[in-house]
Formats: C-alpha cells, structure tokens, sequence
C-alpha cells in the first residue's frame, strides 16, 4: 500500500520532492523518483512506500525490470505466488520476491491482458520503454484510488489530487462536481472536484502514447448485466463452495511480512471475516474494535462476544468525541476532495489506533452491496405496492400531500412522485428532497443508471449491482482507502476479491435475500463460526453523534461557517432553503445533520483549495 506519482511535465527536484511529501502519510517507508529518459524528454516517477511485503529495499520503487519497463505501484497482487511460479517456467528471473516485479513481469508476458491474471487491489502505472507508452490501470472494483491530468502531450498522475495540484497554473472548480456532492455526498468517477483532472474507472486501464499525446480509456472487467450461466446447485452447494472461495481469499489476504489484524465491527460481515481468518491460522488473531462513551453508537460489547467465543487477541479502542472532533480540522488534508460521510471520522480512529499494533487490517467491506444487506432494501420492498399504482394517480396524491404543513408529509409526497421504483431507489440514495439545491435534476443523467434501468435481472439485483458500482466505489472505498491510509495502515477486503463477487452475481436472490433476511447465505456461513443469539439484533451504522455535537459543541462552527455569507459562496445552493434547514436541526424540530456535515466538508475544502480558482 503505497502513494504513487508520475508526470511527463518538468519539474525540479525540490518541486517533485514536494509532491510526493503532500502524501507522505500514505508511505512513510520511503520517498523516492527518478526521471526516466523517453523519446520527448523524461517521464519523472514517484513513490511512497509502506513496506507490506518483501521489506528490503531491493523492492523500493520506482523499480525497474530488465531495462525494459519501469513501474510505480499502489495495492497488492494476492495471488502472486502463484503467478511468479507460473512465469518462471517461462523462463522470466526475478531478483526480488516482490509482487510489483511479478506485475512487470506479467506484463512482458501477457500484454494488457495480465489484468486477468491478477487478484488483487492495486493502481500502478507502467512505462513501457520499447513501445514508449504508459500502461496504467485500476483494480475491478476500485480499491486503489487513480486520478490523472492530460493536456497534450502533458500527462500527471498520481494516488491523490494533492500532488497533481501542486505546481498546476491551469486548474478551475468544477461546478458540475460540486453539485454532484451536493447530490450524494461525494464525487463520483470519472468527474474531479477540478475540471482538469479525471478519475480513471475501477476495471479500467489506459495506453499513453508518450510521442503523440494520445490517451486510450478501455474497460476490463465489468459484473454482467445478464448472467451467463448463474448458478444452478443447490442452496447448500452453494454455501459450501462460497465458503470456500472466501477461505482462500482470507488466507491470501492475511499474508504479509508485517503484523496483520481484523476489523471487527460485531457485525456479520467483519465477525464472518474474523470467524474465518481464526479457521486458517496458526496464531493467534488480533481483532479491533472502536468503543464510544455514547451508548446509542457503541457497539463493541457485540463485538467482544464475538471475540469471547473465537478466542481472538481482542483490543478495545475507547474514544471520545474530543479525540473524533479533533480530526475535522485536518479532514481535507487526507481526502483531498469533499467527502461527506461523517463516518469517516470513526474510521480514521480505528484506524489510528489499529495502526499501533498492525500494519495491514482485514475488513468485512462489500457485504451489504454484493449479497443485499443494506436496511433500505427492505424499505424498498415494503414499497414496491405503492409503485404499482399508476404514476399519474401517485402524482395526484403528491399533489394532495405538499399542500399539508406537516414537513413528513411533503416528504411522503416526494417519494410518492418518483416516476418509477428505479428512481425512487435513487433518491433513498441521496435525498427525498433536493429543492434547496438551485438545481433542475430532472433532466440530470443518473450516475452509472445502465446497471439500475435494464430489464435483464429483478431488481433487487440490479441495485445490488448498481451499489456495487457507484456507492461501494464512490463512497465506502473512498472512505476506507483515505481513513486507513491517513495513519498508514493497509486496510484489505475479502469480499470484494473478484471471485466472489462474480460467483454471488450467479446466486439466485433468495439465496441473498428472502423474505426479510438479508444476506442469507453470509449468515448461515458465520452461524457455522459463531452462534446465531449474538446477532439477533437490528443493523447498526458506524458513526459519530454530530446530530447532538451540532447543536452542542460544533454549533458555534456551524454558525460562523454556515451563515448566509457563508452559504452564499458555496455555488448550487438555494440559500434561505438551506438556511432554514440548519434552523430546522438546531430547533430540533429536524434532523439535517447529514446536509450541515455535508456542507461544513464543503466549506472547508473551498476555504483552503478554492482561493483564486475560477468555478466553471
């Protein structure tokens, strides 16, 4: 897990050495670039390395292999064992025992191709000296972060916006970002927080042609809309082959030559996660878990049972909201763009204080989305009826519903005027009601809506896939990737090894969901590990109470940062709508403390970015 950089601009040393600084956090291990002749010029490559496997510095990047390629790289190669013995019965000699040499390697081999060979999280970039070209790619699910400016023959990259910032005369806002977070809370792929830096999409790869200037975007790996060939066995066939491919992605993801650890949350994922981590190892397991002084929020006496009973070396992390309200202030710093899920600030606290005692931690990421757990998939069930009276009745009673003063009411009539449950689904999403955004979204394309509005599968799978591809990438990696890497801790997950998630695209959907029991087949795998009594409990999320902290402790920053001066520079907003929402929480007459986070994330990265920057 590392931070790498490379640009075709020139810069000087004291310049590149800065970039690569603003990232430091994400490897302190070491610093290191060099500038690579190529037929225009140079090709400058960075890197920051957290050490994970193959710790001497032989392994230090940028690394070369065999004068013929030279790469930086972000993630880990899970299966690359397997692959280096395969490629050296094809002759090829290594000289490290490094998973990055096993990349350059498989690249020489099989071309564009050797994505399909990897298991893995990773972003890297190869030089391709002979055919002088950069080769780069991003993980299927999108893990690893990759963001890139292309002007020309001008090509900049790197694991963060930070380095690319820097040094850059030719960057604007972009508005159509900002109304993007507006709507969701984050920026989706491809679009930046700046017009001129792109994110490139998880399962893609890119061909720079370093002479001409000439970029090539190609998609690799995708879920399939219509499945092929699902899956055909029985429901314990297949419980038992899942368990099965989830004990070897555990096992593989649990190597590494630092100390390794689990997440765990209590919940079904991180305990199935833990559960199977303790099943294949020989050591005792260390498992972490974050405990708050507010009850509502604490849930580490879960997670301690489970721990009780899987006799893991458990490690209780107790915060206060002083040491979670501490991280606000440098929140910007580590994930360079807005990002308005406040759960973030818990997960850089397990984080910090996991970091401690292990490098690399395993989480239970990816459940909700791939075998249907999240609680507003019920929610849309119990909806479904009301989506099968004709849309222009369901508007009439909107109609009927807005002239009520009740605030619930109108919020009823926004559902009940979705056009289609598809639509209504989106704005479980983000939110019922986005009047206060001075927005018209009706015409506004949906992000990623050829996995939601198809006909080829039901639609609980097609919100599963259509999860899979926006909020698990958009949001939870974002958030995984930034909090764990903010403290320099590798953060992995076995769930979203590709063989899983093609295999659950297989299942039928009562294999995931029936009746009200979510993520069916994962629980029944766990209830194997762990007994059943310990989860027969309502669904938790992992957060911090900033609905009481903004009308207690942050209220004075709410105020001064969030008044109608401070709204006003905020572009996209209908400020008095706003206003009155903020008046609403702090009367506690409303709950809008998701909007006052949201936009206090905003505020912030507009004062310290923004300055000078046109917004177009």
């Amino acid at each position: 897990m590392c931070g790498i950089y490379g640009t075709t601009i020139k810069y000087n040393d004291k310049q590149v050495e800065e970039k690569l600084k603003s990232t430091n956090f994400r490897g302190p291990d070491q610093l290191a670039w060099k500038a690579v002749p190529v037929a225009n010029g140079q090709v400058t490559l960075g890197h920051n390395r957290l050490a994970i496997i193959d710790l001497d510095p032989r392994s230090n990047q940028p690394f070369s292999y065999e004068n013929k390629v030279e790469i930086v790289f972000n993630g880990e190669i899970y299966n690359y064992k397997e692959l280096r013995a395969s490629l050296q019965s094809e002759g090829y000699v290594f000289k490290t025992s490094s998973d990055t040499e096993v990349i350059c390697a498989a690249y020489l081999h099989y071309g564009n191709d050797c994505l399909n060979h990897f298991n893995g999280m990773f972003a890297f970039v190869i030089v391709d000296l002979e055919k002088q070209v950069l080769f780069g790619s991003r993980d299927r699910l999108g893990q690893k972060p990759f963001y890139y400016y292309h002007s020309g023959t001008d090509f900049e990259f790197a694991s963060q916006l930070s380095p690319i910032k820097l040094y850059n005369p030719n960057l604007s806002i972009s508005k159509k970002a900002i109304l993007e977070y507006l709507k969701w809370g984050n920026i989706p792929d491809p679009i930046c927080i700046f017009n001129e830096i792109t994110k490139l999409r998880a399962g893609h790869y890119f061909e720079f042609d370093i002479k001409t200037g000439k970029l090539q975007d190609t998609k690799y790996w995708d879920i399939e809309t219509n499945v092929s060939s699902p899956f055909l066995g029985s429901y314990e066939e297949a419980s038992e082959e899942l368990n099965s491919i989830l004990k070897d992605a555990v096992d593989l993801r649990m190597y590494a030559e630092v100390p390794v650890g689990v997440f765990l949350s209590g919940g079904v994922d991180s305990s199935l996660i833990a559960a199977t981590a303790v099943a294949g190892a020989s050591n005792s397991v260390k498992t972490f878990s974050i405990k708050f002084n507010e009850k509502r929020f604490d849930e580490s006496g879960f997670a301690q049972q489970v721990a009780d009973h899987l006799k893991t070396d458990h490690h209780v992390i107790e915060c206060d909201y002083r040491e979670s309200l501490s991280l606000i202030d440098n929140f910007t710093d580590y994930f360079d763009e807005p990002f308005g899920d406040s759960s973030a600030i818990p997960q850089m606290l397990l984080a910090k204080h996991t970091r401690k005692k292990v490098t690399v931690a395993l989480s239970g990421d990816a459940g909700d989305e791939i075998f249907l757990g999240y609680e507003r998939y019920t929610h849309l069930k119990d909806r479904r009826a009301i989506f099968s009276i004709p849309y222009p009745m369901r508007k009439a009673m909107a109609g009927i519903l807005k002239t009520l003063p009740n605030q619930r009411a109108k919020t009823i009539a926004k559902g009940f005027g979705f056009k289609t449950i598809e639509h209504f689904y989106v704005g479980l999403l983000t939110d019922i009601d986005l009047s206060w955004i001075d927005h018209d979204w009706s015409d506004e394309p949906i992000i990623d809506k050829e996995y939601l509005f198809h006909n080829d599968k039901n639609l609980y799978e097609r919100i599963s896939d259509y999860d899979l591809k926006t909020y698990l990438n958009s949001e939870i990696n974002t958030k995984v990737d930034r909090a764990s890497m903010a403290f320099s801790l590798e953060a992995r997950s076995p769930l979203m090894d590709y063989r899983i998630v093609e295999f659950a695209n297989k299942l039928p959907t009562d294999f995931k969901f029936q009746n009200d029991t979510k993520k069916r087949i994962l629980k029944d795998i766990l209830y194997t590990y762990v007994p059943k009594k310990i989860f027969d409990r309502p669904k938790a999320g992992f957060t911090v109470p900033f609905q009481e902290w903004f009308r207690g402790e942050l209220k004075e920053l709410v105020l001064s940062e969030l008044d109608n001066d401070g709204l006003s520079s905020i572009p996209g907003l209908h400020v008095d709508k706003v206003a009155h929402k903020i008046k609403q929480h702090m009367n506690g007459s409303w709950n809008n403390y998701p909007l006052i986070w949201n936009l206090l994330v905003l505020k912030q990265w507009l004062n310290k970015y923004a300055v000078g920057l046109p917004t177009k």
